[in-house]
C-alpha cells in the first residue's frame, strides 16, 4: 500500500562528513561513551561540545545547557547527522522550544528515551533512525555498525530483520513508529504523538516488570492505539522478569498481544539487548508475524 504523505528523509552520509554528538538525556560513562566516539570517529568528524560530560541530578546538564546542545544540532546546516550520548531520562523535557520544524534534513539516531524525539520527528512527517547511542556502540558488532553506517549512506532499502516468535500470525504494512513502551506511552494525549492510523508499531523496553508492561500496554489499549495500527513489532524487553514468578515477561507480552488482535511478532534484536539493529522510523515496512520477520521496503535516506 502506497502512501499518500510525504516523509521528509535525511541526506545520505558520506565518509568524513561533519555530524553532532548531544547528550539531550541523562548522564554518562565516560569510558563507554568514548569507545562509541572512536567508532563513530573512524567514519565520521563528530562535533563535540566541551560541557557534554555536565551532570545536573539525573540530567546531562540543565534544561538550558540540553536545549541550546540539541538545537543547535537541529539547526546546523554542515551537519548530516545528529548521534546521542545515552538515554535515560529527559528529553521530553526539551520538546516545547525544539526547533525540529525548521531543521534541516538531518539524519538523528538514538534509542531509549530518544523515543521522546522521534516521534516528534514523525509528528511532522520527517524519518529518523532507531539506533544505538554512544556508550552502546562500542559493545555492539562490527555487522550491526556496518548495518548501521549503510542506513545512513545508502538509499536502498536495508537487508530485513528475524525475530524469534509469532504471537500473533498475519501480515502487515505500513508506516514504522514507535520505540520505547514506556516513552512511548507517555505522550498519548500530547502533539509529539505520530501518525497512528495504518502504522506498523514499534516496542521495546527495558527493567520494566511484567505488570507495569501490562499497565502501559493497556494505557495505548484504551487510548485506541492498537485500533489504529496494523501491527505490532516487538524488539527486546531486556530485565524486565518479576523474580520468582512463574511467568515471564514473555508471557505477558503474548497474551497481550493476542488480546489486540493484530499482526505480532517479537524478539527482534532492536533495543537494549546485547544487539541493537538500527531501524528507520518512518519509512514504509512489511511484518510477516508467521515468519517473524521485518522487510523494509524503502530506504532512510534519500537519493541526495
Amino acid at each position: 500500500m502506497k502512501r499518500c504523505v510525504r516523509w521528509l528523509k535525511p541526506l545520505p552520509l558520506r565518509p568524513r562528513d561533519t555530524v553532532q554528538v548531544v547528550a539531550p538525556a541523562g548522564p554518562f560513562e565516560q569510558a563507554p561513551f568514548e569507545a562509541g566516539l572512536r567508532i563513530l570517529s573512524e567514519r565520521y568528524s563528530p562535533v563535540v561540545r566541551p560541557d557534554i560530560g555536565a551532570s545536573h541530578r539525573y540530567l546531562a546538564g540543565d534544561d538550558a545547557r540540553r536545549q541550546e546542545e540539541l538545537s543547535h544540532a537541529f539547526l546546523d546546516r554542515a551537519s548530516r547527522a545528529i548521534f546521542c550520548a545515552r538515554g535515560g531520562y529527559g528529553s521530553s523535557r526539551l520538546l516545547p522550544e525544539l526547533p525540529i520544524d525548521k531543521a534541516g534534513p538531518v539524519a538523528f539516531t538514538g534509542f531509549s528515551d530518544l523515543t521522546s524525539i522521534h516521534c516528534a520527528l514523525q509528528a511532522l512527517h520527517r524519518v529518523s533512525i532507531h539506533a544505538p547511542v554512544l556508550t552502546q556502540l562500542g559493545r555492539q558488532s562490527t555487522q550491526v555498525h556496518d548495518y548501521f553506517f549503510r542506513l545512513l549512506e545508502s538509499a536502498e532499502a536495508p537487508p530485513p530483520l528475524t525475530g524469534n516468535a509469532t504471537y500473533v500470525p498475519g501480515t502487515a504494512e505500513g508506516t514504522l513508529v514507535g520505540g520505547n513502551l514506556s516513552v512511548f506511552s507517555r505522550l498519548l494525549g500530547t502533539p509529539y504523538m505520530p501518525p497512528l492510523d495504518g502504522a506498523v508499531l514499534l516496542l521495546e523496553d527495558v527493567t520494566e516488570r511484567p505488570y507495569r508492561i501490562d499497565r502501559m500496554w493497556t494505557h495505548l489499549r484504551l487510548a485506541g492505539v492498537f485500533s489504529r495500527v496494523r501491527g505490532i513489532v516487538l524488539g527486546d524487553f531486556t530485565a524486565c522478569e518479576e523474580k520468582d514468578a512463574n511467568y515471564s515477561s514473555a508471557d505477558v507480552l503474548r497474551e497481550l498481544a493476542r488480546d489486540a488482535k493484530l499482526p505480532c511478532a517479537a524478539g527482534f534484536p532492536i533495543g537494549h539487548g546485547a544487539i541493537n539493529y538500527p531501524v528507520a522510523l518512518g519509512t514504509h515496512v512489511r511484518l510477516d508475524a508467521d515468519a517473524a520477520r521485518l522487510t523494509f521496503l524503502e530506504g532512510a535516506v534519500s537519493p541526495g
